[in-house]
């Protein structure tokens, strides 16, 4: 997968910082990754169902929905349930990592993060796609 290769995994990126998911989308498109895009919960949602990405990166708060919420109504979205979500905030609570992995995210990323840090996350996720993968991993940044 070399760089702009548009064949690449789809990755759905939500966070109501522009700054922030101009960064995300950036990286991960220099990566070879296909990216789609929201500012708010439901229209990740909404993209989400439409685009039906090969994973997600989502910003725990964003308005009218957080990014708990857009967990919580994809994992009861059977065709949803399995999608791996990575979780990316700047509020790194323990409640919030907990709430995260109940609700079945792979991954918990703080900001600021790395580059590199972004990248091998997003790599990870996607090899542990499999459904039968319940099992998060979260580590320390």
């Amino acid at each position: 997968m070399g760089p702009l290769d548009r064949n690449g995994p789809r990755i759905f990126v939500a966070d109501d910082d522009r700054a922030i998911l101009d960064l995300i989308t950036t990286r991960l498109d220099l990566a070879g990754y296909h990216t789609m895009q929201a500012r708010d919960g439901w229209e990740a949602l909404d993209g989400i169902y439409a685009s039906r990405p090969t994973a997600v990166v989502l910003d725990i708060g964003m308005p009218r929905l957080d990014g708990l919420g857009v967990l919580r109504h994809l994992r009861k979205t059977p065709s949803f349930a399995s999608l791996p979500v990575m979780m990316v905030t700047a509020r790194n609570t323990p409640m919030e990592v907990r709430s995260a992995m109940e609700l079945g995210a792979r991954d918990f990323l703080a900001k600021p993060f790395e580059d590199a840090q972004l990248l091998s996350r997003v790599a990870r996720m996607l090899r542990r796609r499999s459904p039968r993968q319940k099992d998060a991993v979260f580590l320390p940044c």
